[in-house]
């Protein structure tokens, strides 16, 4: 009887999504990140911003054309709004099922415990907005948080992949190095060592005269 191959091990890794408490809900906004925690997820960036017309118009640049886009791009600008980057395993999935149906009134009936149904009003006032897919998610994240990595997280096998073959090395090398130095404070010694030897830092090369 041959034997069974035993599968290889499932990589999982963390997703980013972009959450953001409306201009209606942003007085509830510390209760709604303490569900948010409490959901799993990790708040990797937070900002409160006001947005100007433009700026809502750019966001919301996919609806532009439809009936209700001038009413929205009025309503995301009248005050301020809570920028939050999550990231979980299927975060955007999840914080999809958290916000629950796009209209607060049918929220209300049918998924009674989502978010919009606790904080919402109306299909414009509802109190939340999250990104539909991963595409979506790496912009709307670009545009908040200008500037910030959107590469997934590695969990369980992959971390222990991307360890082996990104950082230790790097971190054994910086190890040794401390172990000779003997440092007076060890830990400022390598986090300064680090960021001076980080592999992915680009090297300067002076052009020959």
């Amino acid at each position: 009887m041959a034997e069974e191959q035993s599968s290889p091990p499932q990589r999982l890794f963390l997703e980013r999504t972009l959450a953001l408490i409306k201009p209606d809900a942003a007085d509830k906004a510390e209760e709604i990140q303490d569900i948010i925690l409490q959901s799993g997820f990790t708040v990797l960036q937070k900002r409160r911003l006001q947005l100007s017309p433009e700026q809502c118009s750019d966001f919301y640049a996919e609806q532009y054309g439809k009936l209700f886009f001038p009413s929205l791009t009025a309503f995301m600008s009248s005050g301020p709004v809570i920028a939050l980057a999550l990231a979980r395993h299927q975060a955007i999935s999840t914080w999809k099922a958290l916000m629950g149906p796009a209209n607060s009134s049918k929220a209300k009936e049918t998924h009674p415990d989502c978010l919009r149904a606790r904080y919402g009003t109306s299909d414009l006032r509802n109190a939340v907005h999250g990104s539909e897919t991963f595409s979506a998610a790496e912009r709307e994240l670009k545009f908040m948080f200008p500037g910030s990595v959107i590469d997934p997280i590695p969990m369980g096998d992959a971390a222990k992949d991307y360890l082996s073959r990104y950082i230790n090395p790097t971190l054994l090398i910086g190890l040794t190095e401390l172990c000779k130095s003997k440092p007076a404070d060890p830990f400022v010694w390598l986090a300064d060592w680090l960021m001076n030897n980080n592999p992915n830092k680009p090297t300067v090369v002076q052009d020959a005269e």
